[in-house]
């Protein structure tokens, strides 16, 4: 799968409009084809392992949008990965790679510690470890929005990495580790459906772990992502609302491209939200790009952050003075530098749970 797609991807310039490394970096050796070109370079005996290519590599953000943008469905960014695992494995990562992997052994999370579940419920609310560490309050306000619709469920996964980031930065052994313990979290609790918070653990549930870690999500427990579901509860009248007074441009998260199908329900969230459309960026929807949160943050911070800080100049181009976004590791990026931008930032799931009524 490596050489295949590296070979395939590396004079190939099909998804270089919409890579978003390469619009913020300005370099065209952190595009796909560029990064491709490095490692196909070395692979051929014309370059080494140093600084340069190893920077290079590390440099592909993992959000999907170059192979959402490929005709031939090239796995790029999963390709990188298994060569980033190699680099790993004879010790010439970025420094800052080892650290957060020693936290995933530790902690089994990037960022701080795991709460494992107690108790059990026909659903279960998948809650991870962005959620529980960096925006707290969504998860108790996407319960609040399940108890308004009759929804009893149980949390897992509370501080948990799914192996996403493992994988991600080189270290699929310690990914296939995560991936057991939260299948093994959610088994424990007999839950029959697991409603997905965060797109990016939607992604690894059901194509990462089959497609990079040879795991399958067990096919008796049904993965709902939480804004279709709650969005669908919403059409049928189950979930009402007051009216929502607001404006604010939405702001795809990170990993939106991986499961297009919520555009049009996480959509329907805001206009219940705001009581009317949201203002949309250019970068939306099929072409929308990320915000710092995947393993660039600990492997190449700096274009974490321009990657971050071009969403909220996006966003500000709208005329909105806030943003509005339901994953909790997007919300968490767009915090940290928003007042640069004059803009407030508001979670989805906390705007909606102040408008439930009985």
């Amino acid at each position: 799968m490596s050489a295949s797609a590296i070979d395939n991807c590396r004079y190939c310039l099909m998804c270089r409009h919409a890579a978003p490394v390469g619009h913020v970096m300005h370099d065209e050796a952190v595009t796909p084809h560029g990064i491709a070109l490095v490692a196909a370079s070395v692979q051929r005996g014309l370059l080494e392992w140093n600084t340069s290519s190893i920077s290079a590599l590390y440099a592909e953000p993992d959000s999907g949008n170059c192979r959402a943008h490929c005709i031939t469905d090239q796995r790029l960014p999963a390709a990188v990965a298994a060569i980033r695992a190699t680099v790993c494995a004879k010790g010439l990562a970025p420094s800052a790679v080892y650290k957060v992997h020693e936290r995933l052994v530790r902690n089994g999370s990037a960022f701080g510690e795991r709460v494992f579940a107690s108790g059990g419920a026909e659903a279960a609310l998948f809650v991870g470890d962005e959620a529980h560490n960096l925006w707290p309050d969504c998860v108790a306000s996407a319960r609040q929005l399940l108890r308004a619709i009759g929804t009893d469920v149980v949390p897992v996964g509370m501080g948990a990495s799914t192996g996403y980031m493992a994988c991600s930065l080189g270290f699929p052994d310690t990914a296939r580790d995560h991936a057991r313990a939260c299948i093994e979290e959610v088994r424990i609790t007999g839950a029959r459906m697991v409603l997905v918070l965060a797109p990016v653990d939607l992604f690894t549930f059901r194509q990462l772990y089959p497609e990079r870690l040879g795991i399958t999500w067990p096919s008796e427990i049904a993965l709902v992502d939480l804004a279709s579901f709650l969005a669908a509860r919403l059409a049928e009248g189950v979930l009402r609302l007051h009216d929502g007074q607001s404006d604010a441009a939405y702001v795809d998260p990170t990993h939106a491209v991986r499961a297009q199908e919520r555009f049009a329900p996480v959509r329907a969230l805001c206009v219940a939200a705001l009581g009317r459309p949201p203002r949309e960026l250019f970068w939306r929807k099929e072409r929308a790009h990320p915000v710092g949160s995947t393993a660039l943050q600990f492997s190449r911070p700096g274009i974490a952050e321009a990657l971050t800080r071009a969403r909220l100049k996006d966003a500000q181009a709208t005329g909105a003075s806030s943003v509005l976004c339901e994953d909790p590791g997007t919300l968490y990026q767009l915090e940290r530098y928003a007042p640069d931008y004059d803009l407030k930032v508001a979670g989805l799931y906390e705007t909606l749970a102040t408008l439930t009524r009985a």
